[in-house]
């Protein structure tokens, strides 16, 4: 089933319709990807009323074709290769070195404009409902999976609006439970299946965490994994 969605909001109230299970829930923390993944994130935890915190993961786009990933990064030092890209495209390793470099430069400067001084909350053991605007390759949620692993979640659970049918099926490996509204086959991009696909920004991504904490019962703004 293929859908488009209006905006980043809309696709989030839907996806709360599909969580409301995990509503009040004092063991379930949403974590969004920033940035897209932030305002999709929000309507969740605004409508089930859970605390929201970030993820802080970069991908690796080809250069030129910055859209397609050879990769992704998250902090604590997990790095994934997507070697079918690289392979495909002949991508050098330092050129993978040169990109990987230049995004944990870019991780580390939204750590601290995101998180600031704010306590980190607890992943061991909770449920974990991790969001992004949707997904092409898988590589970037997957370094985000890679790195809750870490800290041994009781359940992770990937909702997203949209996203293939193969990295659906290749997530649903990894994690206790997948969550897409949408599956067009082909995905192309996430672009095209929202009317308004315009980029979120910093100030949005910091209003958003702010609001939720006023919003939602508990929680911080914002988690480094």
């Amino acid at each position: 089933m293929s859908i488009i969605f209006y905006n980043r909001t809309k696709a989030g109230q839907y996806l709360a319709e599909k969580l409301a299970i995990y509503s009040n829930r004092p063991d379930v923390l949403i974590l969004a990807l920033p940035r897209g993944g932030v305002p999709v994130a929000f309507e969740i935890a605004k409508k089930l009323n859970l605390p929201l915190d970030i993820c802080l993961v970069r991908k690796l786009g080809v250069p030129k074709r910055k859209e397609l990933a050879m990769g992704a990064i998250a902090s604590g030092g997990v790095r994934l290769i997507n070697q079918e890209v690289v392979d495909w495209l002949k991508i050098s390793p330092e050129i993978i070195e040169e990109v990987a470099a230049e995004e944990q430069r870019e991780l580390e400067r939204r750590d601290r404009a995101y998180r600031g001084n704010k306590p980190l909350p607890l992943i061991k053991n909770q449920t974990i409902i991790l969001v992004d605007d949707g997904i092409a390759t898988g590589s970037t949620i997957k370094a985000a999976i890679a790195a809750l692993k870490q800290q041994q979640p009781n359940k992770i659970i990937v909702a997203v609006p949209v996203a293939s049918d193969v990295v659906c099926r290749e997530l649903a490996k990894e994690v206790d439970q997948v969550i897409c509204l949408s599956i067009p086959e082909p995905l192309n991009s996430i672009s095209i299946w929202y009317e308004d696909f315009s980029q979120t920004t910093d100030d949005e991504v910091r209003y958003l965490l702010a609001k939720a904490i006023k919003e939602v019962r508990s929680g911080s703004t914002k988690v480094k994994i």
